[in-house]
């Protein structure tokens, strides 16, 4: 059987958002008071001014951190466990009701495409009192899949 060799592709920021855009199992890693990181695996998508946003509550940790220090980062994991991923650093803005329901819309829309009824969409999320975290990326690593260094794989060999 073949070994499965890791690689890494550096990519433009367009390209990343492509990369990302129909990925929507994301881990998101803030800061806790302390340091240490408080990492919450969340869905997200990509808004039209190139940010990846996410869906969450008010109260949750990841709200509360990212509201007190808002560099943030980003696993943006694929479907298939050994598919390709990237980590995105970048800066987090939180948006809470009534300020996020338009985000909101924007977020359901490059997740799910549209909503039979937004009104409705709108008042279910007035009514759950949702937020909004935008995370603009700074920088990123290179998309990666997981594997066998290639020097170790030639070892190895088949």
């Amino acid at each position: 059987m073949p070994r499965s060799i890791a690689t890494n592709r550096t990519v433009e920021l367009a390209e990343l958002l492509d990369f990302v855009r129909p990925r929507h199992r994301l881990l998101l890693v803030t800061a806790r008071r302390d340091g240490r990181p408080q990492v919450s695996p969340v869905s997200g998508g990509v808004d039209d001014e190139g940010r990846i946003v996410i869906s969450t509550y008010p109260s949750r940790a990841k709200v509360r951190n990212a509201e007190r220090d808002p560099q943030v980062s980003v696993l943006v994991l694929s479907d298939d466990w050994n598919g390709p991923w990237v980590q995105v650093d970048g800066e987090a803005e939180v948006l809470h009701m009534p300020e996020a329901a338009e985000g909101l819309v924007e977020y359901y829309r490059c997740i799910a495409g549209e909503h039979p009824d937004w009104d409705e969409y709108r008042e279910a999320m007035r009514v759950q009192d949702k937020s909004l975290v935008r995370v603009t990326p700074l920088r990123w690593g290179p998309i990666a899949t997981g594997g066998f260094p290639a020097d170790v794989a030639a070892r190895l060999g088949d």
